[in-house]
């Protein structure tokens, strides 16, 4: 039996997007066990693949050495003899724990001085011609046997995530309590932890809300997020007169929750962001908004989903603060277009 290690990415529409090579894996040699090593914060996205025996959580903080964690997990890890190692991230640190773990095939891209940590690599795309994530990471499969892998090609290459029981019994028990029913629910999204250049203006969303809520009397619309987006949220609620109808969740669920609520939701609204791509897995119906990024790189893979993206000549930038400081790239996307555009789901 062949045991496979996964070294998980940092973000969680990056781990979305891997699921695709756990299934590639999967289907190339069906008899293997495949564990993943994730932060805490990534974890939950593992749990919802099915082709994972083993979710390895880890105190892992982004941009820190955390040396003798490594240390430690190293030696547990070394206990489960495993043969193989994909290391999804490109930073020194993440190859640092299956090389100090003596797994012999250890497998990424090259990046951050990393030669010999990793020992199977292919070379980094530029940035300027980068290819879908997906695809990024599924090439990494055919480092271990191409014609094997050719053999079992994935039929779709689309993410695909499963709700566990006891996430959706703890979700339906949160929307009791709030007197929401599960059958009305409309999820808004409008963090994205890059910052303001992939974030829709709040008094947008506070506009579509009040669009969706005036057509459907007996709608509840959730905003969702992690806690650093609660202030977003409530921004949101300042511009709603009435707010019996739309709750500020955002900090107030676990992310296994927050896959259930988009798992019932009947549309979801977002940035580019990490529940963006849960929602693509899902196959909810959604609406996703882009910015300062590129759909082509990073889209939501789902025939469920509709991208919005204006294509202006100054974007895709990838900055963190609009270059030339209006922001037209967002702010010009209207509440009526997001609007038409989930009733078109539907």
């Amino acid at each position: 039996m062949r045991r496979i290690l996964i070294i998980a990415p940092n973000w969680i529409g990056d781990a979305v997007m891997s699921q695709p090579l756990l299934a590639q894996l999967k289907a190339s040699y069906p008899d293997s066990h495949i564990d993943v090593l994730a932060s805490t914060w990534v974890a939950p996205i593992y749990r919802a693949c099915t082709e994972i025996h083993q979710v390895i959580e880890a105190k892992l903080e982004h941009q820190k050495l955390q040396w003798g964690l490594r240390q430690q997990l190293a030696k547990q890890l070394q206990a489960n003899q495993y043969q193989i190692c994909f290391v999804l991230p490109n930073s020194l640190k993440s190859a640092l724990i299956p090389w100090l773990a003596n797994i012999p095939f250890r497998i990424g891209y090259r990046g951050e001085l990393r030669f010999g940590l990793i020992n199977f690599s292919l070379p980094n795309p530029s940035k300027i011609n980068r290819p879908p994530m997906v695809e990024h990471y599924l090439a990494l499969a055919s480092l271990l046997n191409e014609e094997k892998v050719q053999a079992t090609k994935l039929s779709s290459s689309e993410p695909t995530l499963n709700v566990s029981e006891q996430a959706k019994q703890s979700l339906i028990a949160k929307l009791t309590v709030a007197k929401i029913n599960p059958q009305a629910i409309s999820v808004f999204c409008p963090g994205a932890e890059y910052g303001i250049t992939k974030r829709w203006p709040t008094e947008h969303f506070a506009k579509l809300a009040q669009e969706l809520l005036a057509k459907h009397l007996d709608h509840h619309i959730i905003l969702l997020g992690s806690k650093s987006d609660h202030v977003l949220a409530k921004n949101i609620q300042l511009h709603i007169p009435t707010l019996s109808n739309i709750h500020n969740w955002c900090g107030n669920t676990s992310l296994d929750e927050a896959i259930a609520l988009i798992s019932l939701s009947k549309a979801v609204v977002s940035n580019d962001s990490g529940l963006m791509h849960i929602a693509a897995a899902l196959k909810t119906p959604q609406v996703a908004i882009f910015g300062s990024s590129d759909p082509h790189h990073t889209p939501p893979l789902s025939e469920k989903a509709k991208v919005i993206w204006l294509n202006l000549p100054c974007s895709p930038c990838y900055k963190r603060e609009c270059p030339l400081g209006h922001l037209k790239c967002l702010k010009d996307i209207s509440p009526e277009q997001v609007f038409s555009a989930i009733k078109a789901l539907h």
